[in-house]
């Protein structure tokens, strides 16, 4: 189980970016990519003979996973996250500051 999964809000803790929340798009290995999140350009050279055209793309670039924390609503600032089993047996993750269960389904 990963402390950080898809549907996520987390906060950049780091970088040109920190402070800025956003929702997990995909889980990479030790990686996240968020929505909104480390965009950077890419130029990419024309080919005249295929007919495409030079170009500046922008795209999102995956973050690792220690720069990212779990957004807390409760006390609306980023938060570290623990992991705890249910009186049913079940395996949850917690919020370590006020101890709230992040995701009780």
């Amino acid at each position: 189980m990963q402390k950080i999964r898809k549907g996520d809000e987390v906060v950049v803790l780091t970088g040109r970016d920190k402070g800025k929340r956003g929702t997990v798009d995909r889980v990479l290995p030790e990686r996240v990519l968020v929505d909104g999140v480390n965009i950077v350009k890419r130029h990419t050279k024309g080919n005249p003979g295929k007919g495409v055209e030079p170009s500046i793309l922008e795209k999102e670039v995956s973050i690792h996973v220690s720069n990212v924390a779990l957004y807390n609503p409760a006390t609306k600032r980023p938060d570290r996250v623990g992991f705890r089993f249910l009186e049913d047996g079940r395996k949850v993750r917690y919020f370590k500051s006020n101890g709230e269960i992040v995701d009780l389904k």
